[in-house]
């Protein structure tokens, strides 16, 4: 078999094999692009390296297209849920994937490596990390409804206020004998779960989304 053929092969696999080691990651967490998207992902960026490269055709133009069609499939990961973002961390290991694909088609095959560790670290060891700033310090989006009193919502200002919690309002509305208003609410978690634990006893909330 042609010398050359045989390192490009090789080239597949190992590009294979790094996009496995992501894939793994993103199908334990039950993401959209998993373990079979990842090794594509890996393998599809290097092929196309491989091919540009026997072709003797503009690498750069090649590598522009590359991150294109990547930005494509990352559009198609990240998705709206419950007035959150979701997909973000999955689009960006895509496109990481990719450039370790690219890596490895020029046979930069220890600069592949590191970058790989790189994510795998940022995926699995930064997890903790991400939590505990969750736990001191978070966002949630929160809808009252309560029936009109001849007066605002301003009173769960000043409680969200007491407990700790910084809020900034979103449309407030009336509709018929009840008055609604929604807040984004920054703040740690204990004073999270304080102020829905006090929302959830209070006898004026009809309803209450948070």
């Amino acid at each position: 078999m042609n010398l050359f053929l045989t390192e490009d092969i090789l080239k597949l696999l190992i590009a294979a094999g790094l996009g496995a080691l992501i894939g793994i990651e993103r199908e334990y967490h039950s993401k959209s692009a998993g373990l079979r998207t990842m090794i594509l992902i890996a393998v599809g960026a290097t092929l196309f390296t491989v091919i540009s490269a026997k072709l003797g055709n503009d690498a750069g133009r090649i590598a522009a297209n590359i991150v294109t069609g990547i930005g494509f499939i990352g559009g198609g990961i990240i998705f709206r849920e419950n007035n959150r973002v979701v997909g973000i961390t999955t689009a960006a290991t895509a496109w990481a994937t990719a450039a370790l694909g690219m890596c490895v088609g020029i046979g930069f095959y220890e600069v592949a490596t590191v970058s790989s560790a790189i994510v795998l670290f940022v995926l699995y060891a930064l997890v903790p990390v991400q939590s505990l700033i969750k736990r001191h310090n978070q966002l949630r989006n929160y809808r009252i409804v309560c029936k009109f009193q001849q007066k605002t919502l301003k009173h769960y200002e000043a409680l969200f206020r007491e407990m700790g919690l910084d809020a900034k309002r979103g449309t407030q509305s009336r509709v018929g004998d009840t008055i609604s208003g929604t807040w984004i609410i920054q703040g740690s978690e204990r004073h999270h779960e304080k102020l829905t634990k006090y929302l959830l006893n209070d006898p004026d909330v009809i309803e209450f989304d948070f």
